[in-house]
């Protein structure tokens, strides 16, 4: 098998208690990866973020303002595309744990899949409740818009191949975007794959993400998206 290269985008918002961390525990090498780089978009951080991520060796991009998690995301796989033939995400609060990483890869790597989703709820253990019926509600509200059913629409822990990213034209800037990624699933016909994978929780992970009341605002953006 061809080796390939592979970027980490992280998207990060005053995380400056767990970048850190979260980058050195990535992995150097992987099977099957000959180049790894970690991409940190810190958008509009009004702490050290961004001069943790440079010092613990990531690229880093910024936006002068928060922009929103969706718009993170974007500058991120904006930068990535026909640069890498594979570009992972994950978040910055140090729930995911960089172990399960090849594991995403590994689909895409093989030709398998063209999108990749670590999903958190077939081993919900320890998940708090409260997260657990919001991303129920989620995945509920992505399967009317998509198309698609996940058992975890909202999981920031994706991989894409090249050829996803260039076929994908994202437009929301929240969390919907988490949602608006499976509607370009369906319209292009990918192949998606979801891998189950461990989750960390920490009174500051949990303090992160979505909330059930963030639902009605991630509608709202979706039926703009889609008007």
């Amino acid at each position: 098998m061809k080796t390939k290269s592979l970027a980490i985008v992280i998207p990060a918002f005053n995380e400056e208690k767990t970048i850190s961390e979260v980058i050195n525990g990535l992995p150097k090498k992987l099977p099957g990866i000959s180049k790894i780089d970690v991409i940190v978009v810190d958008d509009g951080s009004k702490d050290k973020t961004g001069i943790l991520a440079k010092r613990a060796g990531a690229k880093v991009l910024r936006h002068m303002i928060n922009l929103g998690v969706g718009n993170a995301y974007k500058t991120g796989l904006k930068f990535t595309t026909k640069k890498y033939d594979i570009v992972a995400t994950m978040d910055a609060d140090g729930q995911h744990s960089p172990k399960d990483l090849v594991k995403i890869i590994q689909p895409i790597a093989r030709n398998k899949a063209d999108v990749v989703v670590g999903t958190r709820l077939k081993n919900p253990q320890g998940m708090p409740m409260v997260k657990l019926a919001g991303n129920w509600i989620m995945n509920f509200i992505t399967y009317l818009f998509s198309g698609i059913w996940t058992t975890d629409s909202q999981s920031g822990f994706r991989a894409f191949s090249q050829k996803t990213l260039k076929l994908f034209r994202l437009k929301t800037g929240g969390y919907e975007i988490c949602t608006e990624m499976f509607g370009e699933i369906n319209k292009y016909g990918l192949k998606f794959k979801e891998i189950p994978i461990k989750v960390i929780y920490t009174k500051h992970s949990r303090s992160k993400g979505q909330s059930i009341a963030n639902a009605v605002n991630i509608v709202t953006n979706l039926l703009k998206r889609n008007l």
